[in-house]
């Protein structure tokens, strides 16, 4: 990690992978099924791709496309793949549930929690966007072990409309529930870096950015580096 800055790469495979280490990428977020925002990968795929990098990769925990853990079977299922992630070497994680009312899944992140034991890392993803209340979801979240990163864009709209929570949330790191990092993505654009790094973010999360060829294209190691140097700039 360069300059006190990271950049987290979506990679669906591990040849996503290899090109987001070689453009300089910190760590990878491992998804399957972008058509649904990712969801979660195999645990091949994360055998083969932790074979090929030696960056850390956090793995989705997401069964369907919205934010919501789907029902009781759903939800055993998720823990099981989880089990089985871990059981493969897997030690960093990203998840985040909601209920229809907009509040935290509290029931879904406890037991995905627990699936991943105490010791495991994970990111609280984008749901944060879609929230009834921010703040009241980091403060009920405040205590849970190994959160340790938001990935939010400040609002569901994308960063040009949130970048005015991003910098507030940002200013409130040592209150509770805002001492996570900061993982900046959602319409993260190379204008908005000069603005986030003067605020003192410093987790910055790519997908589309990295692959110029769109979804269906694999991710380029030379756009990777473009970011790179930005955020080291």
């Amino acid at each position: 990690m360069s300059n006190g800055a990271i950049l987290e790469v979506i990679a669906l495979g591990a040849e996503d992978a290899v090109a987001a280490q070689a453009g300089g990428a910190d760590r990878l977020e491992l998804v399957s099924e972008m058509a649904a925002d990712g969801l979660t990968p195999g645990r091949e795929t994360f055998a083969r791709v932790r074979a090929a990098v030696g960056i850390p990769v956090r793995v989705m925990l997401r069964s369907c496309e919205g934010f919501g853990a789907g029902g009781a079977a759903e939800l055993d299922a998720l823990c099981a793949a989880a089990h089985a992630l871990r059981a493969e070497g897997a030690e960093e994680f990203v998840l985040g549930f909601l209920g229809e009312d907009g509040r935290v899944d509290l029931a879904a992140v406890s037991a995905l929690c627990d699936a991943i034991g105490p010791e495991a890392r994970w990111t609280f993803h984008r749901a944060i966007d879609r929230a009834a209340d921010r703040d009241a979801l980091r403060k009920q979240l405040a205590d849970r072990p190994g959160l340790d990163t938001y990935l939010t864009a400040g609002s569901a709209a994308g960063v040009d409309d949130g970048l005015p929570t991003l910098l507030t949330e940002a200013a409130r790191g040592d209150e509770p529930g805002y001492e996570p990092r900061i993982l900046v993505g959602g319409g993260l654009q190379l204008k908005h870096v000069p603005v986030l790094r003067e605020a003192g973010i410093d987790g910055f999360h790519i997908g589309g950015a990295a692959r110029p060829g769109g979804w269906d294209g694999p991710v380029d190691a030379a756009a990777v580096r473009v970011w790179r140097e930005a955020l080291d700039g």
